[in-house]
């Protein structure tokens, strides 16, 4: 069987382009009695004549109509392939889809979708904010890839992985009597009005966590879902909350302050995903700045500043 390669075929497309061999030299950056050589030998093994000379232009012969029909398609192909390529590494017809616990999604997902946006301009993302218990349908039904959560899922279809540690801290509104302290005890906290998270819940088991190892006895005067809506109650003085550093990893957090608890705490962030499912690339990164954005928040140092 005859065979022709790849790089016969650019030779032969590039002279028909040009019209000549030193014009289809130019555009290979190549020498011309190299390209002049490969027609000839080429045209001997097909046994067929490619192109017609005339007064020292190339032009392609009756009989090779079909194989230049197609080179023509093949470059077609090539170039609709370029296109596609160019295409997935801007993000174009694709979408990213994943989901985050409330407390990730307030600051820290911001922060990894504008690097995101950044690397992929034209990439769908779809992030959906979700509880704990609606982790596994989603995971498991497919509706994204992964999920971004503040506990570790207990599921057999389901793998955890660590991807930060961050301390708990107590937040107070502005102005509060311990709002100038380096650090708070929940010692010290005990006679306040604490806004919490069910201890039921297991973000607020965490965040119960230290009051029962200290002895000390939780008495919540408010409780809200999520810590979104704890922030908010302490920032308008109605008590005082213990949460973890994520939450509130922003610079500038007007009519609060934060202070590190004295007891040692943590709470980890885990990316959660369904076993043995093959990540996209988009999700990989994605992960990967997640990563990134929750170690610099981690790291963050409060103390008692008031922005």
């Amino acid at each position: 069987m005859r065979e022709i390669t790849l790089r016969q075929v650019e030779v032969i497309r590039a002279v028909m382009m040009r019209g000549t061999i030193s014009g289809a030299a130019d555009q290979l950056n190549v020498s011309a009695p190299g390209i002049s050589r490969l027609i000839k030998h080429t045209e001997a093994s097909l046994g067929i004549r490619l192109f017609e000379r005339r007064a020292g232009r190339f032009l392609p012969s009756v009989e090779a109509g079909p194989v230049f029909d197609q080179i023509t398609a093949v470059y077609k192909g090539v170039e609709n392939l370029q296109v596609a390529i160019e295409s997935l590494e801007k993000g174009e017809n694709v979408q990213l889809a994943f989901a985050s616990a409330p407390s990730v999604a307030q600051f820290i997902a911001a922060r990894a979708m504008r690097s995101i946006r950044l690397r992929y301009p034209d990439l769908f993302i779809d992030l959906n904010i979700l509880k704990i218990e609606e982790t596994v349908d989603y995971l498991l039904l497919e509706r994204g890839e992964f999920v971004i959560m503040s506990s570790s899922v207990d599921n057999p279809g389901i793998e955890n992985e660590e991807l930060a540690r961050g301390q708990l801290l107590v937040i107070l509104p502005e102005g509060h009597r311990l709002s100038d302290q380096t650090v708070i005890s929940v010692h010290e906290l005990a006679d306040e009005p604490i806004i919490g998270v069910d201890p039921d819940d297991p973000y607020g088991a965490k965040l119960a966590q230290p009051f029962r190892t200290a002895g000390v006895e939780l008495r919540h005067a408010i409780r809200g879902r999520f810590a979104q809506t704890v922030v908010s109650l302490v920032r308008h003085g109605l008590g005082v909350a213990l949460i973890d550093a994520f939450s509130v990893a922003e610079v500038y957090m007007p009519g609060l302050v934060r202070v590190p608890l004295a007891e040692q705490s943590s709470v980890n962030i885990y990316v959660v995903r369904k076993k043995g499912r093959v990540l996209s690339g988009f999700a990989e990164f994605a992960i990967q700045r997640f990563r990134k954005e929750l170690a610099a928040a981690a790291k963050g140092t409060y103390g008692t500043s008031r922005s």
